[in-house]
């Protein structure tokens, strides 16, 4: 009977444990190299992040993968065989999203990216099951520049975007629009992230005399084309993505950046949305804790994806706890199946309703035009 007791006893020790076991989210992003614009805020979103969900502690274990692809791998297998997280954020790239996948596949953990190459995430096949994604899908964003560009009359578009998977994808993906709106694409250049000069690309795209340029960059990078363009007399309209849509670039692109035209998240322009904008509210809340705790005019769209893949792993974790306990197979699958139904789920950028097809979830509630105006971002009704 002593011995049954005792057996009893320390069953209910580790149940108890068990039931008290933390949730841990590992996090990988950008916070040095050529993307550190956007992996800074994405960082200093982290520490605004809950730090219990549903009554269960949250640890974060944050590291930096530098903007390189080869360090968001080992950063990834450390944190899933060492730290033996139950979701990964991140990473902050595309590129680096993109060589994650594998990694989280084979110990089947899902990660939420903050890159916006809808590649992260479609098709949604063995590898892409366990990735999700905040950042509005480059699809979006394009068709949002096309219609624009429509509307104003522009038939000829030249393009120079990054030698990777962030210009590749926005290249391909802006083709389909344009030619969904008659607009013909007469030239089209790549550049590296530390390029120190792109001269020969932009004589080539101003050779070809296009109405306006579209510039598929990300982050402080992206400035150079622009600048290179408006030294060397470009007069037509330059667009941007939604890669640059943060303070930094603002700084270094100056006065070169007047009347660029980019898609952006509501949260870029919250103040400045009218009442009945969906995402107005979390993204007002959102800009309040950020410069309440970083100063004012420090919030980005960038660090608002943090947020947003925040908001849906607690509204997720809250789900899969009632299924399984944290630090088990079980607690990740059932993480990842809770992703996958997220269903109004209000952030800074949107609102979220995933699907087994669709692990983005946003809709056209979830961009809006703006323009730079006297070094500021202006709302574009």
């Amino acid at each position: 009977m002593t011995f049954t007791r005792s057996l009893l006893a320390a069953a209910l020790a580790l149940a108890s444990l068990a039931a008290q076991a933390d949730i841990t989210i590992g996090v990988t992003l950008s916070a040095t190299g050529p993307a550190a614009s956007l992996g800074i805020p994405e960082k200093n979103t982290v520490e605004l992040m809950p730090r219990t969900i549903a009554g269960q502690k949250v640890n974060y274990i944050v590291l930096d993968d530098a903007s390189d692809t080869t360090a968001a791998v080992a950063n990834v297998r450390r944190l899933v065989t060492e730290s033996k997280v139950d979701v990964i954020i991140g990473s902050t790239t595309t590129p680096n999203s993109l060589a994650m996948l594998d990694v989280v596949a084979e110990s089947q953990t899902p990660m939420v990216s903050l890159a916006a190459s809808s590649r992260v995430v479609e098709p949604v096949d063995a590898k892409r099951k366990w990735a999700f994604k905040t950042p509005q899908n480059d699809i979006m964003m394009a068709l949002a520049i096309a219609q624009h560009m429509a509307d104003n009359g522009i038939k000829t578009v030249g393009y120079v975007g990054f030698a990777d998977a962030y210009g590749e994808g926005w290249a391909q993906e802006f083709g389909k629009a344009a030619a969904l709106k008659g607009i013909n694409v007469v030239a089209s250049e790549r550049f590296n992230r530390t390029d120190a000069s792109v001269t020969g690309q932009v004589l080539k795209l101003l050779g070809a005399s296009p109405q306006a340029i579209l510039v598929g960059g990300s982050g402080t990078p992206a400035a150079l084309p622009q600048r290179t363009l408006r030294e060397r007399g470009y007069a037509g309209k330059i667009y941007q993505t939604h890669g640059v849509a943060n303070n930094d670039f603002l700084r270094v692109v100056g006065a070169d950046g007047e009347g660029t035209l980019l898609p952006a998240g509501p949260v870029l322009v919250a103040a400045q949305l009218p009442a009945s904008h969906p995402a107005r509210k979390t993204a007002l809340d959102y800009v309040a804790a950020y410069e309440a705790k970083f100063g004012k005019g420090s919030v980005s769209t960038f660090g608002a994806h943090a947020w947003d893949a925040g908001l849906v792993v607690q509204a997720a974790a809250t789900a899969a706890l009632k299924k399984a306990q944290p630090g088990t197979p079980a607690f990740r699958a059932a993480l990842r199946d809770a992703l996958e139904a997220t269903k109004e789920v209000a952030g800074a950028h949107g609102i979220f309703n995933m699907s087994a097809n669709d692990h983005n979830g946003l809709d056209q509630r979830a961009r809006v035009m703006v323009k730079i105006s006297k070094g500021a971002w202006v709302y574009q009704p």
